[in-house]
């Protein structure tokens, strides 16, 4: 008999035809039986419990294709500053920094560079609101961070610093350092100082953020880091709960790695807990267009983003050839479009073993869309990048370093599909909001959903919301070879389900960003349920 049967006035299998489906039987984890609501009864036993959705919509349970779990638990720590003007972020920083004792630590994240015009945040934006403590704020992005002048005092950075990567402490022409430090070997200057949270405090930071995406209809998730405190944190979650999302973890390769540094990756591959694993690994070829470390063909506005994040891109191709003849799956962080340009050869080059992704891609010429649709090599994008960091007109840091003509190239994720390419969706939370419907409805109107006063930014980029759905679907699921497990409501497959008060496919973009979620199942384990409205036996 069936552990669970869930039932609902529409369910949408994202297989070959829908025929009708009105009911999901799960047993030990996977889908046992689809059928109707007239067949509930045969698969029915004294111990199967059964909710009937009314007339909600069932789908395949979401996964979202690009978080950082336990490094977005340790960034998010102090102050969020999204959404905030310069005057907002300083009032923001002065009340934090009042709660807390002489000396300690201040810390934001969320800051965007648009608060300043035509000119970089330093220290002084900030100093003056601390009351003499240190302060580390990172940048929307994840990439940069403003250090005040206390804090590079404390730690003794007072010049220009080299790196193995494309890193930099960016300083006055006398050298002396401005505040903002680009990439992670510079940011790790002054966050070595930082008192570093307990394994326990970023289990349970970790746990509430999991909990809070399983209750927007998230079932799985691809953690694209993998920390060497990552084990610990999602091992002492597992003593005490279950995780409330299944993930898929993907640990960083950095410049100047070696193979006996591959290899290390390579052994950690399967190894996890009940329901985490680690598949893969992420390299980055470039940094942000926003910092100017992107890896752009030509330089920006201002003469930046000219070289790779990798000093010899030829090193980055060999892992990634070495990756796949191990199959290693691949995931790499390219914005730039001479970036994703050497991405692409480099994958195309190598064996095809197993899957490759690229993720970002936000600005790409005709050729590559070209190249991704005869690659098997999925992009990996989030909408509420392009509709909550940059303009209508232009007028954002990210437009106006790359000027009206690569701007308007911005994530062409409509081209990508229609030459035939899979995008897997997702919100590389936290530079972005995990919540589904706000990019589900961002990726139909190239706008905020629920915003309807707000222009849409390259609106022929809109997609379908049948594209929309199967983005967090059926090709997050290609995109790490998990088709035959996941991305359908097929029989055999993991029991993963996404339950919505409404038709996704048919409801209004902004009315979708509201609706409620009423069940999320993961393999069988129902992780949220708000059954207003729904029978339960």
């Amino acid at each position: 008999m069936m552990d669970l049967v869930v039932t609902a006035d529409r369910v949408r299998t994202l297989a070959d035809a829908d025929n009708g489906v009105t009911a999901v039987a799960i047993r030990a984890g996977r889908i046992a039986a689809v059928g109707t609501r007239d067949d509930v009864a045969a698969w029915r036993g004294p111990a199967t419990r059964v909710i009937d959705l009314g007339a909600a919509t069932v789908t395949p349970g979401f996964i979202d294709a690009h978080v950082h779990p336990v490094l977005g638990a340790q960034l998010t720590r102090g102050v969020g500053l999204l959404g905030l003007d310069l005057e907002g972020v300083r009032r923001a920083l002065a009340a934090h920094a009042a709660t807390l004792e002489p000396g300690a630590w201040v810390l934001g994240w969320g800051l965007d560079p648009n608060v300043v015009h035509g000119r970089s945040l330093t220290a002084a934006d900030i100093d003056d609101v601390l009351g003499g403590r240190p302060a580390l704020v990172r940048l929307f992005d994840g990439h940069s961070a403003l250090a005040s002048s206390g804090a590079l005092r404390v730690t003794g950075v007072d010049g220009p610093v080299a790196f193995d990567q494309r890193s930099e402490v960016v300083c006055e022409a006398d050298g002396t350092p401005t505040g903002l430090l680009l990439e992670a070997a510079a940011i790790a200057l002054v966050d070595s100082a930082v008192p570093t949270p307990t394994v326990e405090e970023l289990a349970v930071r970790t746990h509430e953020a999991l909990s809070r995406m399983a209750a927007l209809g998230i079932t799985a998730a691809h953690a694209l880091e993998h920390a060497p405190q990552a084990s610990a944190v999602y091992d002492l979650i597992e003593a005490e709960h279950e995780l409330p999302v299944r993930l898929r973890c993907s640990p960083w390769v950095q410049p100047g790695t070696t193979e006996r540094d591959w290899a290390a990756v390579a052994a950690l591959q399967a190894t996890g807990g009940r329901r985490w694993q680690v598949r893969g690994a992420k390299l980055f070829i470039d940094g942000t267009v926003d910092n100017g470390t992107a890896w752009l063909a030509d330089p920006d506005s201002l003469g930046q983003s000219t070289s790779p994040y990798w000093p010899d891109p030829a090193e980055y191709s060999r892992a990634i050839a070495w990756f796949d003849a191990h199959d290693v799956p691949t995931a790499t962080h390219a914005i730039g479009d001479e970036g994703v340009r050497h991405a692409l050869r480099a994958l195309a080059r190598a064996g095809g073993r197993v899957p490759h992704r690229i993720e970002h891609i936000e600005t790409i010429p005709d050729d590559l869309v070209d190249a991704f649709a005869r690659l098997p090599v999925t992009a990996s994008m989030q909408p509420t990048h392009c509709t909550e960091y940059t303009a209508p007109d232009q007028s954002d840091n990210w437009s106006s370093r790359l000027g009206p003509t690569r701007a308007s190239r911005g994530w062409r994720i409509r081209d990508l599909r229609e030459a035939g390419a899979r995008v897997a969706l997702g919100s590389d939370w936290p530079i972005a909001d995990f919540d589904p419907r706000g990019i589900l409805a961002a990726a139909r109107l190239r706008r905020r959903g629920g915003a309807p006063e707000r222009a849409p930014i390259q609106p022929d980029q809109a997609i379908t919301a049948l594209m929309a759905l199967e983005g967090y679907t059926t090709h997050a699921a290609w995109s790490v070879g998990e088709q035959a497990e996941a991305g359908t409501i097929e029989v055999g497959k993991r029991a993963d389900l996404t339950a919505f008060a409404v038709d996704p496919m048919l409801a209004p973009p902004d009315e979708l960003v509201d609706a409620s979620i009423m069940l999320t199942v993961s393999e069988g384990a129902i992780t949220h349920e708000s059954l207003v409205g729904a029978a339960g036996s």
